[in-house]
Formats: structure tokens, sequence, C-alpha cells
């Protein structure tokens, strides 16, 4: 395998990383179900922000709820490969429910199996903003 194919393979797998991620939050925001059971690695488990634990079915049933935010979205995402396996940190804004603004961020590990990149962990945190401080 030469060096110009090895950074061909690793910029096509960052650039799919990035687009699951994309469909990963979209899928939040929207209740999308049906796209969580196709990107969900089987052994997929969710550190929720209260500091429960989610396996995939309990994930799926929560993520199946109407959503009680809006604007999700994405920002200074950061995707870091390691062969067959990928990490990826961002932050979060969104409006809650009262149209209060909210933040956090996320950790999502993704696996290489069988061709194809699913995601086997998440962990998410809310960051509470208090008087004037701003998100970071």
């Amino acid at each position: 395998m030469t060096v110009a194919h090895v950074s061909r393979t690793r910029q096509s797998d960052t650039e799919t990383l990035r687009a699951l991620n994309e469909d990963y939050i979209r899928s939040v925001q929207t209740a999308d179900v049906a796209r969580f059971d196709e990107i969900l690695a089987p052994e997929f488990f969710c550190s929720n922000p209260d500091g429960t634990l989610l396996d995939r079915a309990a994930f799926l049933a929560q993520a199946g709820r109407p959503v009680t935010i809006s604007g999700l979205e994405a920002t200074g995402v950061m995707v870091r490969l390691f062969q067959d396996f990928a990490i990826i940190h961002a932050r979060t804004s969104y409006t809650d429910s009262n149209g209060r603004p909210g933040f956090g961020r996320y950790t999502d590990v993704w696996a290489r199996q069988d061709g194809r990149w699913l995601a086997v962990s998440a962990h998410v945190t809310r960051l509470t903003v208090t008087g004037d401080a701003k998100h970071r």
C-alpha cells in the first residue's frame, strides 16, 4: 500500500465519519430511530448527561421520544482516526423547550465493522450557563 493510497483512505474515512456525525446529530433532532438503527453497532452504549448508561435498545427507545429541543447544531467537530476506530469530539448548541439557549459536548466512538463505520459508544455532557457566562 502506497503512502498516497493510505492518505486517500484516511481522507475518505474522515469524510465518511463527518457525514455519519451529521446524520447522528440530525437523527437526534428529528427522532430518526430508523437511521440510528442503521448506524449503531449491536454493542452500542450511551452515557447520558444525567449519568444513566443506556444500551442500544434503551437508546433507540429514548431517541424515539418527542424531541423537546430545537436548532441542535454541532460545532468544532474533531475526528480522530485510528485505523479501524475513530473518536469524534464536538460542541453542541440548541434551544430548549422554554426558548433558552443550551450547550454541551459529546464524544462518540466509531468502529469499522465488516467494512462499515458504526457508532459503538457515545458520551453526552450538557453545560450549565448561569448569569452572563458565555459558552466556551
